[in-house]
């Protein structure tokens, strides 16, 4: 039986536009009193809550961070995983990227922290919906330091020969210690070497609904998806997916553009579509 739908947001649940499509938000809104829905993203909490309210899922859990960052719901809440990159590799990526071509992004919990606004900012805030907080990277470092914090992520973004330098620098440096995933050829997400969206699901189906991974269904497309597709009682690959994505999948519905999630969601919990 499906106790929980885990799904990934961009290129999965949203469409080509970035927004959840009606058929999306009825498929999700006529099963939110039957199972948990949570959200599974690199995403940080903020830039998800949004999504939650369209989908009246607000008190369900959220893995943000590609799970450094586990809610037992969308509100102020009981925090299952909390993991951070540490201060010393933050450190390191920040020095290297200083007088290059390349936009650093820093995250803790609900907290985003960019060194000046640029095409980069503007685009994740267009995408995203939530602002930056305008900070020198020192005073970020200096107070996380004080307060014994570290980065649930870092992004890194620029033009695809800048990012492509960068990610061989990173896998030379870091590749022991931190997740380092090229979401496009313009994206870098960094995360903590410990956490993935399926180590997520795992917690909030052991300690949220006392249940096992066979009890989960979970959507993806790409490569931070992979495992998460793999551990759930049933994997579905949009077919807008990577390929790892679709053969590890035991399913493949539509494209995330073509309302995929949604598509596979009336199939398994018999909702109804009438456009």
């Amino acid at each position: 039986m499906i106790r929980a739908v885990f799904t990934d947001v961009d290129g999965t649940l949203l469409n080509s536009e970035r927004q959840l499509s009606r058929r999306t938000i009825h498929a999700i809104r006529s099963i939110a009193d039957k199972v948990t829905v949570v959200l599974a993203s690199s995403r940080m909490p903020s830039a998800m809550r949004h999504l939650q309210l369209e989908l009246n899922i607000a008190g369900h859990p959220l893995v943000c961070y590609n799970g450094g960052y586990v809610l037992a719901s969308g509100a102020d809440s009981t925090v299952y995983a909390n993991h951070v990159i540490p201060l010393d590799v933050c450190r390191g990526i920040v020095a290297y990227a200083s007088g290059k071509p390349v936009h650093i992004s820093l995250y803790h919990a609900d907290n985003w922290y960019a060194v000046k606004q640029d095409k980069w900012t503007d685009k994740e805030e267009r995408v995203t919906k939530v602002s930056p907080q305008f900070k020198s990277f020192d005073a970020v470092l200096s107070e996380w330091e004080i307060n014994g914090l570290g980065a649930h992520k870092v992004m890194c973004m620029g033009e695809a020969a800048d990012i492509a330098s960068f990610y061989e620098w990173l896998r030379e440096q870091y590749a022991d210690r931190i997740h380092i995933y090229k979401s496009r050829p313009t994206y870098l997400e960094l995360a903590t070497k410990q956490v993935s969206k399926a180590s997520g699901m795992e917690l909030i189906m052991s300690r949220h609904l006392k249940a096992s991974l066979a009890d989960a269904i979970a959507f993806g497309d790409n490569y931070n998806d992979v495992e998460m597709l793999r551990e759930a009682g049933i994997g579905v690959a949009v077919d807008n997916a990577i390929q790892d994505a679709k053969e590890i999948a035991d399913e493949i519905t539509t494209a995330g553009e073509d309302d995929g999630v949604a598509r596979s969601l009336e199939k398994h919990f018999g909702v109804n579509w009438n456009s």
